[in-house]
């Protein structure tokens, strides 16, 4: 008895070759010269007129024998298909983590969606913005967010000073040079706030949906190892429709 995991690998080769066969059988329809035949001979009006041979074409293409072929290629495609959507149906298994089981008898279907919605939320959750390594952050109740300790800083302001380079004289006027001097006027305290997540949780959160994403893909091939009934559907349904 065959388990569906090995339906399911053989039901792409299936598919490609029926559409081969498929074509092959089926050009034949498209061609009128090749479902037609003809037989004549020939018969002089006398004894003395000219003899010819006889002419025929044989058919070489049926349509019977084109929906008998058809019907052939189809039905092991149908059973293959059948075999495997029947089987699924019934393929359960379960999604277990670290001994823990999060999901119980989960359909082989809800499995391969799992597969895909993980993968999207894995994607996610790397793009997620993380503090900046470059502070040290605290979580502040009040609000809620992330802070930085407070960081007092100066703040200047220039003030123009005079530089005499040469004094005045009874003939020159004084040399002054203008400068400025950042002379400090007060402070600024500076708190930052972030709305952005600790790279520990980030990577809490990736190592936890990669533990799922692992289960689901062992559940995922605990099912499809399921034995599986053949199913015989293609007979009983081309059996009707080309009776």
């Amino acid at each position: 008895m065959a388990k569906l995991n090995q339906i399911i690998a053989v039901e792409k080769g299936v598919k490609s070759k029926s559409q081969q066969d498929l074509t092959a059988v089926q050009h034949g329809l498209t061609k009128a010269a090749l479902l037609a035949g003809i037989s004549r001979t020939y018969q002089p009006k006398d004894e003395e007129g000219e003899q010819l041979s006889p002419e025929s074409t044989r058919v070489q293409v049926k349509a019977e024998d084109v929906l008998r072929d058809t019907a052939k290629t189809l039905s092991r495609l149908f059973d293959v298909t059948a075999t495997k959507d029947w089987a699924n149906c019934a393929a359960r298994a379960d999604v277990t983590v670290d001994g823990r089981t999060l999901l119980a008898d989960v359909p082989v279907a809800y499995l391969l969606f799992l597969e895909k919605q993980l993968a999207e939320l894995g994607a996610f959750l790397r793009k997620l913005p993380v503090l900046d390594a470059a502070e040290s952050w605290s979580l502040d109740p009040s609000t809620d967010w992330w802070k930085t300790e407070p960081v007092r800083t100066v703040r200047t302001k220039k003030v123009p000073r005079n530089h005499v380079k040469a004094e005045a004289t009874e003939k020159h006027p004084a040399q002054v040079e203008v400068y400025y001097e950042d002379i400090p006027v007060g402070y600024w305290t500076t708190v930052k706030f972030s709305g952005a997540l600790p790279a520990r949780r980030v990577n809490e959160l990736l190592e936890r949906i990669e533990k799922v994403q692992q289960a689901v893909k062992f559940a995922r091939e605990e099912a499809n190892g399921m034995e599986v009934t053949d199913q015989r559907v293609g007979e009983a349904l081309f059996g009707y429709l080309f009776a």
